[in-house]
């Protein structure tokens, strides 16, 4: 790649794109309004970036709709729940409290965007308060101060077709996972994980 097709000023981005549309900017909140915690609140899914001392992370989140708890307009709080203890996002947050979250809600093409800060958090009664329907307890939450939120339109998910049936493919047509991780370490048995995960409807996380 040539080196002069690089940019490096802000003000040569902003030659080239032209202004903001003004809806982009009138969407920018710094706390939830109503309608915005309405959305958060029907989500199911997140993703989750931060940064730490290892570099950058994107970790997606999963939960019954409300998962992710919308305590005020101004603070969130997401509970860890099991996972593969690699603990990526929570030592970023540990050593860098910046994050950034992406909802979606299934069927919806506009996405929540929202930046702010969190700290993790062991409170008992706080932990106590997320018990799932099998008894278990997160081993932490994050409790997220909100900074900047606001809602992203449908170009994204209606360019990729995302929830167009017509446009899912057969999950067999791609590698498993078993199959993933066997080529990072050929020693690994994907097969048998293969069918740990079936075993387990697909809850395991990687060994």
């Amino acid at each position: 790649m040539n080196d002069q097709s690089k940019i490096t000023e802000a003000d040569t981005l902003r030659d080239l794109y032209g202004e903001p549309v003004p809806a982009s900017l009138v969407k920018e909140m710094t706390f939830l309004t109503d309608a915005y915690a309405a959305f958060i609140k029907a989500s199911p899914f997140v993703v989750l970036s931060t940064s730490g001392e290892e570099g950058l992370d994107a970790s997606p989140r999963g939960g019954p709709p409300g998962f992710v708890r919308v305590v005020d307009k101004n603070t969130l709080i997401l509970p860890d729940r099991s996972g593969n203890n690699r603990v990526d996002s929570l030592s970023n947050v540990v050593a860098d409290p910046r994050i950034a979250m992406l909802f979606l809600v299934p069927g919806v093409g506009e996405t929540m965007r929202v930046n702010g800060r969190a700290r993790v958090s062991i409170d008992p009664d706080l932990l106590q308060s997320f018990v799932d329907p099998n008894g278990k307890i997160p081993r932490s939450a994050l409790v997220i101060t909100i900074d900047r939120a606001y809602v992203h339109c449908s170009q994204s998910l209606s360019r990729s077709k995302l929830w167009d049936p017509a446009a899912q493919i057969d999950r067999k047509a791609l590698p498993s996972i078993g199959q993933m991780l066997q080529a990072c370490r050929a020693e690994f048995d994907g097969a048998a994980y293969d069918k740990r995960n079936e075993d387990a409807g697909g809850l395991i996380p990687e060994d």
